[in-house]
Parts: C-alpha cells; sequence; structure tokens
C-alpha cells in the first residue's frame, strides 16, 4: 500500500521529484529550441529571397534606363496605386454593406448550389436551428433521377465554430461539386446564427440522426448514407455514429479535432489557450455577457489571432494589390467569414469541459447526456481521416491520437471489424481540406472514389497513400494504395515522448474549479446586471463587428466612395507589373508581413514556454493526477478471448463458397501489407454485383468480412487448411481460385509474398501450381466499363 500525504506534504514530497523537473526542463529547451530552428529555416529563406530581390531591383534602378524613365514609371505608380486605394476601400465599404445585408436577410448558408428544405429541425420534439438540405444538381449536369435514387447519398456537416454554413459548397470545385459530379444525391445540414432556447448539443445530435434516417426513407435503394463532417462538423459526426452506430455509412472527418491535448512542442501553440486564458470561466463569463449566448465572433478573433500577418495584413494587401482580379473573391470569402453565429450556454459550455479542455472525448469519458456514455468503439462505419501538416489549427495528431488512445492495438480494431482510413496532406492549411479547389479535385475526388470500394476493405488501420498521378488537368488520374499501418505509425506523428500531455491534466482540474468558484460568486451577480439589450449593446462593440460596421454606408464620412470608385473603374490605368516601384511595394508588404510573422513566432514561443512553466511544473502535476490516467484499454493478448472472437474461432471450418473465397482474399492481402485500388475495386465490383455474393446483402457481406478478418488473424494456418473442406469439390476449387486470381490480378503485378500465399492456396485444395501468366488489365480502368474477364469469372461464381 502506498504511504498516505496531506496535501502539503504531498504537494512538497512533488516538489522534489528531480526527475519531473528535468523533464520540464528539457521540454522548455525543446520548444525553444524547435521554434528558433523553425524561424531559421523559414524566415530566414524567406529573408533571404527578400534581398536578393532587393538587390536585383537596387541593380535595375541603377540603370541609364531606369534613370531615363523614372519620372514616367513614378507617374504611372502614383495613379495606379491611387486608383488602387480607392478601390480598395470601396470594395471594404462592398464588403460591410453585405454583412449588413446578410445579416438582415437571417445570415443565410453561402453555398452557389440551389437548394430545398428537406427537414427542420425546429419541427422536431426537440427543437434545434439545424436544418437539412438536399442540394439541386446544377442544370448542366444533367444526371438522370434513376441514378439519382440508387447512388450512395452524401451528406456534408459544416463547422458551427462562429462562421455560418455553407463552405463545404463554396465554390464549384468543392466537396459537394465532386459528389455531384460523381451522380450522388448531396445533402447539406445548415444553421441558423441564433439556438433555439434551451438547445444542448444531445438535443443537435438526435436531429441530425433524424435527418439521416429522413434521407434513408428516400433512398430506400441505396446503402447508408455517407457523413462528411469538416472541423467541428468532424467530431460532431463522430458523436453521432458513436450514439448511433447503425444509421450511417463511412464517416469522413475533415479537420476534425478528436483529440485535443495532442500536439508538438514547440508546433502547436493553440491547444494553450485554455490553461493561459481563463479555462471554462472565460466561456461561461461572455455567454452570461452575451444573455446566455455565445457570440461566435470571440471564436473567429481567436482564429485570426492564430496568423495575425495573414488576417490583419496580408490578406487585405492582396486584395489592394489584385483589386482588379480578387475583389469577388475577397468578397465572397469575407461574406462567410463575417457571419458569426452563435450558441447556447450549455453547448460551449459541453465543449469545452467535454472536448477542449477536458479531452473526455478521447479518453472515453464524455457524456452527450445523463446515462449516455459515448465511445469510439462503439464506431461501427469505416472512418477516413483527412488532415495536413499545414494546418495550424487541427494538426495531424488532435485528428490522428484518438486512434491510439481507444485501441489497445491495430489488432483490436481488426477484431471489431472496424476500417479507419488517414490521408495526411504535406502543406494544405486548416480550411484549405475543405475550401481548396486544387484538394476538391484530388483529394476529395479520390475519397469520393474511395467510398465505391470501401466496404471490401478487411478491416483495419490503413494510410491512403496517393502513389502516382498519369494525365493532367481533368483528365487526371491517380494511382492510390491502402498500406496496413500500426498505431505506433500514427505515434510517430508526435514527439516520442508525449509526457506534454500530462500537463494538461491541471487545467482540466483547475478549469472544473474555476467553474464552481464562478457559478457560486460573480455569476449571480452579473447574470443579475446584463438584460438582452445590454447583451445586444456589448456584441456590438466586439472589435470584430465594429471594424466591419466602420467601413460601410453606415460610416457618413464614406458616402462617396461608391461614385468615386465607378468614376474610377472607368478610367482605370493599371501599371505595369515590371514597374520597380511596383515591385519595391510588393517587397515592402513581403518585409511586412515576415515581421508580423516573427512577432507571432515569439508570442507563441512564449506563451509556450509560459504554460509548461506553470503546468509542468510538478506542483501542477499534483493538481492534475486524477485527471491524469489515461484511458483502460484491454491488453491486445487477451483479445483473443472476447466471446464474439471465441465463437468465431470455434467455426473456422463452417461456410462455403462466399466465405472461402473472402479467406482468401483477406489472407492475400495481408501477404502483401497493402491494397492497391484497382485491386479493391475488382473486389468490389465482384462482391457487389456477382453471385452468391450479392445476393447476401450488404451487412451480411461486410460481416462476412469481419468474420474472416479474425479468423486470418488468430488461425491463419487452421483457415487456410479448412478450405479443402468449405470447398468439397473439385469444380468449386476451381471457380474460387479463378475469383481471387482475378482480383489479385496479373502474376507481373504481384509480389512475391502473394505468389507464395497463392501457391498454398492451390497446395490446400489439390491444384496444380500457377503456370502461365493471368489477363491484365489497366489498373486504373473504370470499375463500370464493360470487363469480360470479370463477367466470364461472374458466370462461374455460382456452382452449378
Amino acid at each position: 500500500m502506498e504511504p498516505s500525504f496531506s496535501p502539503v506534504d504531498a504537494l512538497f514530497h512533488r516538489t522534489q521529484d528531480a526527475t519531473l523537473i528535468s523533464r520540464q526542463a528539457q521540454q522548455i529547451l525543446l520548444s525553444v529550441g524547435r521554434r528558433l530552428e523553425t524561424m531559421g529555416k523559414i524566415q530566414g529563406s524567406r529573408l533571404h529571397d527578400t534581398w536578393v530581390r532587393v538587390g536585383a531591383l537596387t541593380q535595375r534602378t541603377q540603370s541609364d534606363l531606369f534613370k531615363y524613365r523614372l519620372h514616367e514609371h513614378a507617374s504611372a505608380y502614383v495613379r495606379d496605386a491611387r486608383e488602387r486605394m480607392v478601390l480598395t476601400l470601396e470594395a471594404l465599404v462592398q464588403r460591410g454593406n453585405n454583412d449588413i445585408a446578410h445579416a438582415a436577410a437571417g445570415t443565410p448558408p453561402v453555398l452557389i448550389y440551389k437548394s430545398e428544405v428537406v427537414l427542420d429541425g425546429d419541427t422536431l420534439p426537440r427543437p434545434v436551428n439545424y436544418v437539412l438540405l438536399k442540394i439541386l444538381p446544377p442544370d448542366d449536369l444533367q444526371i438522370p433521377d434513376e441514378i439519382l435514387e440508387k447512388k450512395r447519398p452524401y451528406i456534408i456537416v459544416d463547422p458551427r465554430a462562429g462562421h455560418g454554413a455553407g463552405i463545404g459548397g463554396f465554390k464549384t470545385d468543392s466537396q459537394v461539386g465532386v459528389a455531384l459530379r460523381d451522380g450522388h444525391p448531396v445533402y447539406f445540414v445548415v444553421f441558423r446564427p441564433h439556438p433555439e432556447p434551451g438547445q444542448t448539443l444531445a438535443d443537435v445530435m438526435r436531429a441530425e440522426a433524424a435527418f439521416v434516417k429522413e434521407i434513408a426513407k428516400r433512398h430506400p435503394k441505396s446503402p447508408e448514407p455517407i457523413v462528411v463532417g469538416n472541423c467541428q462538423g468532424g467530431w460532431a459526426v463522430a458523436i453521432l455514429a458513436a450514439a448511433n452506430p447503425d444509421i450511417t455509412g463511412p464517416l469522413v472527418l475533415n479537420g476534425a479535432p478528436l483529440s485535443y491535448w495532442s500536439g508538438r512542442i514547440g508546433e502547436n501553440p493553440m491547444r494553450y489557450n485554455g490553461g493561459l486564458l481563463g479555462g471554462l470561466v472565460a466561456a461561461l463569463l461572455l455567454s452570461d455577457l452575451g444573455h446566455g449566448e455565445f457570440d461566435g465572433a470571440h471564436l473567429v478573433t481567436n482564429f485570426e489571432a492564430l496568423d495575425p500577418g495573414r488576417n490583419y495584413f496580408a490578406k487585405y494587401f492582396d486584395l489592394y494589390r489584385d483589386i482588379d482580379t480578387g475583389r469577388a473573391r475577397f468578397l465572397g470569402f469575407e461574406r462567410w467569414w463575417g457571419g458569426f453565429h452563435f450558441m447556447t450556454e450549455a453547448e460551449i459550455r459541453w465543449i469545452v469541459e467535454q472536448l477542449f479542455i477536458g479531452n473526455r472525448l478521447t479518453r472515453g469519458e464524455a457524456r452527450i447526456e445523463h446515462g449516455r456514455n459515448l465511445d469510439f468503439k462503439a464506431i461501427r462505419s469505416p472512418i477516413i481521416v483527412f488532415a495536413s501538416h499545414g494546418d495550424n489549427i487541427t494538426p495531424p495528431q488532435q485528428a490522428l491520437n484518438w486512434i491510439p488512445a481507444t485501441y489497445a492495438d491495430e489488432n483490436e480494431i481488426k477484431i471489431r471489424g472496424q476500417r479507419i482510413i488517414y490521408l495526411v496532406h504535406e502543406k494544405v492549411g486548416h480550411l484549405g481540406i475543405f475550401v481548396s479547389s486544387s484538394i476538391a479535385k484530388k483529394e476529395h475526388t479520390e475519397l469520393t472514389s474511395t467510398m465505391k470500394t470501401i466496404e471490401a476493405l478487411a478491416p483495419g488501420l490503413y494510410e491512403m497513400k496517393i502513389d502516382k498521378i498519369i494525365g493532367e488537368g481533368v483528365s487526371a488520374r491517380f494511382l492510390v494504395s491502402f498500406q496496413e499501418r500500426t498505431l505506433d505509425d500514427i505515434r510517430a506523428f508526435d514527439d516520442k515522448d508525449n509526457s506534454a500531455e500530462e500537463h494538461f491534466a491541471g487545467v482540466a482540474r483547475l478549469s472544473e474549479f474555476g467553474a464552481d468558484l464562478y457559478d457560486l460568486t460573480l455569476r449571480p451577480v452579473i447574470q443579475s446586471l446584463i438584460t438582452p439589450q445590454a447583451a445586444h449593446f456589448w456584441r456590438s462593440l466586439h472589435p470584430a463587428r465594429v471594424q466591419r460596421l466602420m467601413f460601410s454606408e453606415h460610416n457618413p464620412a464614406l458616402g462617396g466612395v461608391k461614385s468615386l470608385a465607378a468614376k474610377v473603374q472607368k478610367q482605370r490605368r493599371p501599371a505595369a507589373d515590371d514597374n520597380p516601384f511596383i515591385q519595391a511595394e510588393r517587397l515592402w508588404a513581403e518585409m511586412v508581413h515576415q515581421s508580423f510573422d516573427v512577432m507571432r513566432d515569439l508570442r507563441d514561443s512564449f506563451y509556450e514556454f509560459l504554460f509548461l512553466a506553470i503546468y509542468g511544473s510538478p506542483a501542477m502535476h499534483w493538481v492534475g493526477r486524477f485527471q491524469a490516467f489515461e484511458r483502460t484499454k484491454k491488453d491486445p493478448a487477451e483479445l483473443r478471448y472476447l466471446p464474439s472472437v471465441q465463437a468465431l474461432l470455434l467455426n473456422v471450418e463452417r461456410g462455403g463458397f462466399a466465405e472461402a473465397v473472402i479467406r482468401m482474399l483477406i489472407l492475400l492481402a495481408e501477404s502483401r501489407g497493402s491494397v492497391r485500388r484497382d485491386r479493391l475495386e475488382r473486389s468490389a465490383s465482384v462482391l457487389s454485383h456477382d453471385e452468391p455474393f450479392a445476393s447476401l446483402g450488404s451487412q451480411r457481406r461486410v460481416a462476412l468480412i469481419h468474420e474472416q478478418t479474425v479468423i486470418a488473424e488468430y488461425e491463419r494456418e487452421a483457415g487456410i487448411n479448412a478450405l479443402a473442406v468449405m470447398l468439397p469439390t473439385a469444380d468449386e476449387r476451381t471457380k474460387a481460385l479463378g475469383v481471387v486470381e482475378y482480383i489479385a490480378g496479373s502474376i507481373e503485378e504481384m509480389e512475391p509474398q502473394t505468389i507464395k500465399t497463392l501457391q498454398r492456396f492451390r497446395q490446400v485444395l489439390g491444384l496444380p501450381p500457377i503456370q502461365t501468366t493471368l489477363n491484365t488489365t489497366d489498373p486504373l480502368r473504370s470499375t463500370d466499363a464493360p470487363d469480360h474477364t470479370a463477367r466470364a469469372a461472374a458466370k462461374a461464381l455460382t456452382p452449378g
């Protein structure tokens, strides 16, 4: 039994822990060193490029030709700069006017597609401000109704994190556009700016479940809908699937933060905000000042502060620089960025308490409501996670670390019949994950195509790799593979020693204490003083609103800007790009932007130093000792003795043609360690359209794949030997091997281990070894194209 101490003795005892103090010092040094290294590489490279351009410009100004035309260049630049200033000012005024009109219209979603309301959340038994829309395909797509009825529907859930909805369908090349062009019916979840009184996230979850069920009713001939969650919408989708595991199809989580304590020291400063800005108390105070509503403008301001150089300078300079071509793009994005939305106090409290600071969802402790715990292991749908190293809001660690926190090892993922696929981009930023046109044309196109075959994939953890790009532009095709991964591959995204996550336990404990103290002391006073009128007054003074209102028609000093801009536009004469004064202006802007970035990096370094110095101390580890324990996970060796696993292993010889073919396909995939998509497409085509697999139905096929995966995991040799019992006749054995070898592809495409496994099958089944080369097919061919080899194999599937 461990000795017991009084709190004072325990605290003193902890402060003598030299190992912990040493580790804290190492983390601080790592933080400083890593940030200095990053600043040296990025800012040093940018500074070098800037000075090279300065040198080139200086050399050019010394030429006789430049001196001769100096007045001409200067005159053209002054005129151009003056005109751009007027047009930029007019664009800012237009932005303010758009915000006012947008708010007056109820802040509708910024979708560029026409839509119709399918189900309004305020008509449900527990009303919410969410609405389900059906996206109407543009006339130029001309998708027949029979295709829309049979193809798997998509439902896209946009983030409700301060902004309005619609960013997932903001452009033609978007998530919506990709799914529509592939012939899928698309539904979109949007929300009104103000929540219904008393609305909770449990009510939102029930509403989203009702939306999914309504879509299933409208498409009875298609499989369960694919649910796409962007950012905050990603964890909302995960909660939906954990609480309702039987209603959704594959889940796509784009830049979705699920493991909030995760990140790398020296790289991910946003996770420290909870500990440095007051924890839950700040959210409760702001909700009280809003008379029970939390203003989304606070969240938007936090996002902007992450990259002040971009949000406070560069985007406005880019508008000024490219005013002739970039005005519409700027106004379109700002219409969404400035559409501030609200949450109830209950919603923001749950988010901060359960997710941001408490990290309870990853730890398996989150409750959506009393008596209803949330557990990722309950999810039965395939999960596709899209993250990026360039995402400073949701780094890959926060998007992926819930996987090793939930499962004992990668084998448990297989045993539980789960499929988890992740794709990590190298550079794209947070919004680019679900806004960028280039991402929509490449990664989202591939994800959409992958959905056709995902359920033919054996359970396990995979990384999706785009191995090769063939062609260019709209005709580009991609060679994709799914490579098996382990939990150590996920952990590799993190620091070797992720003990920094222990520091957040103290933050969670102090946050709870501070919230209780505020609730019992200041809160009654503040709530008694805040009226709806006072809340509206404080809301209108938010800097994010004031700066937009200042540049609008409500400012009388800007009344003549519109007419002046119209005159300028008629006489517009932009300066040439090679004008040296234009080049000097751009150099100046680059140096200003770089100065902002240096100050940002220094600020983030100070934030991290302060956080590690406070919460990395032994005293704070003692404070958070009850919050720091990890989720209890079953020993991997014990998974074999789960009742469900034992029931399957007792029936290794049970089954016939379908079970034998699926077992052999899984064993082949394991021998390769990866699955190319062309093989997966052939497998999906056979399992979905050919007998005896087609008549099984999707749920039974998925169950069979799960069963055979467990057998292949624990009883590989017994499973192979049992094939002779499952396929008693020579005719069945020949046909089964024909199907397996067709899906495997040609001998030239096979790895040596694959050929060895096939030879083992033939030996057990009493068939001669492989002697001839199989037919080859284009690895990038469409599964919808006629394939006589596939049809011949299909005809041979049903014995007799």
